[in-house]
């Protein structure tokens, strides 16, 4: 039997709930498919800093750099700040660095019987974002110096704030004002390739855009204003030619946040760089139910880490409302990026199903109704073999 070793980090707040979910379902489909997962727990985040001093100690490093892949929660408490203020807890920049994580990938898809704003049929919303986290990159003034992207706990299952990577041009100390910060943003030609590569190695193995079937990758972009985006423009548009069977085009950062809203249908795969890629990853979670229905990876050469893009939700810890979707379909994407494609499509299935059916069921601020583990029980029932 297959052995695939992953390294489990619970999380804080609502965190260890929503991994349990996973886990429940990830022993179903493990059993149905002839494979399975060792876990190595590892102690990270707010609460680990807390406890210890250490977002992630000597231990944890060495753990998730021997895992074929690491399972995450969501991280950080409003509570536990660094001696600067800053919370703490920050985990995305330290397992980026350990891993060698360079491309995100965000999917969005509308699932059947979650509340949407769009006026949209479930299934008819399904792209992916993908956007260069080679850290640090974009450097935004006042940042205290931190070790990645942080994610706040919020007061519902939602994404929290989080900070600027590295050190700007501000002046920090708390009481001093400040009349001018500057920005900087790197971007490098050899990043952008392996993402744009990236993402039409993904649109080749997707099965096209669901307005027209067209297999398409985007590039969005402000080339018309900043030269690190003209680079990527230039280098999508060189690369687009090594990939004749895919669809190639360009918007701007502008009008494709529109059209995400206007005509979601109409897009496959969307490539970009910070800062425009967290911001249409975050829109495009806002059209189809909100972040605790969406998962997020991030992947290097070899490594994957893989979680959702939900916060960590103290005050809902223990109250049975926490939404496990996003941290399942996160479980499926590993299971991609582990080499099990068909136990990864059989998770995906699972998910719809549940949802379709009503056994699962989301609330329109994006809570479940009965808690993750029941919603993880109700999913399990629905993996099929051969999905």
């Amino acid at each position: 039997m297959t052995v695939h070793d992953v390294a489990l980090i619970r999380g804080d707040g609502i965190g260890p709930e929503l991994v349990d979910a996973a886990l429940t379902v990830l022993a179903k489909v493990s059993d149905l498919y002839g494979f399975d997962i060792g876990i190595t727990e590892v102690d990270a985040g707010a609460g680990a800093y807390e406890r210890t001093g250490e977002v992630l100690d000597a231990a944890g490093r060495a753990a998730v750099g021997a895992a074929d892949a690491v399972l995450t929660g969501p991280v950080g408490l409003p509570s536990v700040r660094l001696p600067d203020g800053t919370t703490a807890g920050r985990l995305e920049g330290i397992l980026h660095a350990e891993l060698g994580l360079h491309t995100r990938l965000r999917p969005v898809e509308l699932l059947p019987g979650v509340p949407s704003r769009l006026d949209a049929r479930p299934g008819s919303v399904d792209y992916v974002v993908v956007r260069d986290i080679a850290a640090p990159r974009y450097v935004p003034g006042g940042a205290a110096g931190s070790d990645g992207d942080g994610r706040g706990g919020g007061d519902g299952n939602s994404r929290g704030n989080g900070a600027g990577r590295g050190r700007g041009g501000a002046d920090e100390r708390r009481g001093v004002q400040v009349d001018e910060v500057s920005d900087t943003l790197t971007v490098a030609r050899e990043d952008c390739v392996r993402t744009v590569r990236r993402a039409f190695e993904l649109a080749r193995s997707r099965s096209g855009s669901r307005r027209d079937r067209v297999r398409r990758v985007t590039c969005a972009d402000r080339a018309d204003t900043l030269r690190g985006m003209r680079l990527l423009r230039e280098v999508f548009l060189d690369v687009a030619g090594d990939y004749p069977e895919i669809r190639a085009e360009c918007l701007y950062a502008d009008a494709a946040a529109e059209a995400l809203v206007t005509a979601p249908e109409y897009f496959d795969v969307i490539v970009t760089a910070d800062p425009v890629g967290g911001v249409l990853s975050a829109l495009g979670a806002g059209t189809v139910g909100g972040a605790a229905l969406c998962p997020s990876g991030a992947v290097g050469d070899a490594a994957g880490c893989f979680g959702p893009v939900t916060g960590s939700a103290p005050s809902l810890a223990g109250r049975r409302r926490a939404n496990p979707v996003g941290q399942i379909l996160a479980a499926a994407m590993m299971l991609d990026h582990l080499g099990e494609p068909a136990a990864a499509r059989s998770v995906r299935e699972a998910v719809r199903g549940a949802l379709d059916m009503g056994t699962v069921r989301v609330e329109r601020d994006g809570r479940s109704d009965c808690g993750a583990a029941a919603a993880a029980e109700a999913i399990a029932r629905e993996v099929q073999p051969g999905a």
